[in-house]
């Protein structure tokens, strides 16, 4: 079974609403073992919605259509599906009952445009929708099924696996999937290293997304069983892990500030932090976490010189010579992290992250990350020539990294 769905909503296509109900459908067909083959995404326009329908409707057995259920002029699903089907619509008398009594139940005076939503295209069925007045719509086409939802996100959840989600029960597979995430490696670094792994049509199908730097696996076996799912996965995860050793660092949904600080509580370790271009991110990421107070002590946000020098103890005589951000610099701020936190690690960032300030000497993306465990510092230059919050975000994604990386020599 394939299905295809449409989002439709000027809002959409202007970006001022980000369309989550697609996201959400597309992961609940999945779990059913239906393959979402096609999206579209349609302004509030009659001709438009009508013919995204007739295009998936080629592609797709079960068309899914979230929004444009409203009472208000825009609101137009409803005029298009009649138009595509070759039929009128009529007004459903129950229907308008319903959705009186919706309105009376919460005191709530039913304007005469409600009246509207009680309209279906001739041979459509309503589905209930006990959070709000828009109806669903369900109805046949050469075999195929369309399903109109309400674009609320909360309203169509309900509605999708109330009414909706029934009509996948024939589905014959079952698909699953599990996501390894890596840091470290560029994305074409990954697939060469992957090769065929990565071929389409494979079973498992490894996709692969990034996002600020951080690669994630998606491993997707269908099979005719649970059991049979996850033992494709179990097994290509360890040849995953086999050709790409280190740089993956957890599975789903885990962070890197997580993983680290799983190594840190295990081994009853201390760390401390002392940021200067990154504003305190890096404490939030290794926060983040539950219980993250067994491991993370102290941290800094030491901007400007004075702040190094009167919080952390950094040597303004080496400011002085060297800058704030250099090399020194950034040891000599984990090294008063670690002191001063009473902590058995500091680590230390100092950098431009611009728009502003850089030189050619020291350009725009220039960061010292420093690592100091128990004395031993070891610190790394990187020029990160992305935007001012991508260049914050890599810096502290790349600290946690180096950190996990020492944590296991």
């Amino acid at each position: 079974m394939k299905a295809a769905i449409i989002s439709i909503g000027n809002e959409l296509l202007s970006g001022l609403t980000v369309d989550t109900n697609a996201a959400f459908l597309s992961e609940r067909l999945m779990s059913v073992g239906v393959a979402t083959v096609c999206g579209y995404t349609v302004g509030d326009d009659v001709e438009m919605i009508s013919e995204a329908i007739g295009n998936a409707a080629r592609h797709a057995d079960v068309i899914l259509i979230t929004g444009g259920l409203g009472p208000t002029d825009d609101d137009l699903t409803r005029t298009a599906l009649a138009s595509f089907l070759g039929v009128e619509l009529l007004l459903d008398n129950g229907l308008l009952r319903e959705i009186a009594e919706f309105f009376k139940k919460r005191n709530y005076h039913m304007a005469d445009k409600n009246r509207v939503q009680a309209y279906l295209p001739k041979g459509a069925s309503a589905l209930t929708n006990e959070l709000g007045t828009a109806p669903g719509i369900m109805a046949k086409y050469q075999g195929k099924t369309i399903v109109c939802m309400p674009g609320v996100p909360y309203e169509m959840k309900k509605m999708f696996d109330d009414s909706v989600l029934s009509i996948f029960a024939g589905a014959e597979r079952v698909v699953i999937s599990k996501k390894l995430r890596c840091f470290g490696a560029g994305e074409s670094t990954v697939a060469e290293r992957l090769g065929d792994l990565m071929e389409r049509g494979r079973n498992p199908l490894i996709n692969c997304t990034v996002d600020a730097s951080v690669i994630t696996l998606h491993i997707v076996a269908t099979a005719d069983s649970s059991d049979e799912a996850r033992a494709m996965i179990a097994g290509d995860e360890t040849r995953l892990r086999s050709i790409l050793g280190p740089i993956v660092y957890g599975v789903d949904g885990e962070t890197l500030g997580g993983a680290v600080g799983k190594i840190l509580a295990s081994r009853r370790k201390t760390i401390s932090v002392a940021e200067s271009c990154t504003g305190g991110l890096l404490a939030k990421m290794l926060t983040d976490t539950p219980d993250s107070s067994e491991y993370f002590a102290y941290g800094w946000v030491t901007y400007c010189n004075e702040a190094k020098v009167s919080q952390l103890g950094v040597d303004g005589d080496i400011i002085a010579a060297h800058g704030a951000v250099s090399e020194p610099v950034a040891a000599e701020m984990a090294a008063g992290a670690r002191k001063r936190g009473g902590s058995d690690i500091g680590i230390g960032i100092t950098g431009i992250a611009g728009p502003g300030g850089g030189s050619e000497q020291k350009p725009v993306g220039l960061v010292y990350i420093c690592i100091d465990l128990g004395g031993e510092s070891v610190v790394k230059r990187y020029v990160f020539p992305h935007s001012r919050e991508k260049v914050r975000l890599r810096s502290a994604l790349t600290a946690l990294d180096l950190l996990r990386h020492r944590l296991h020599d």
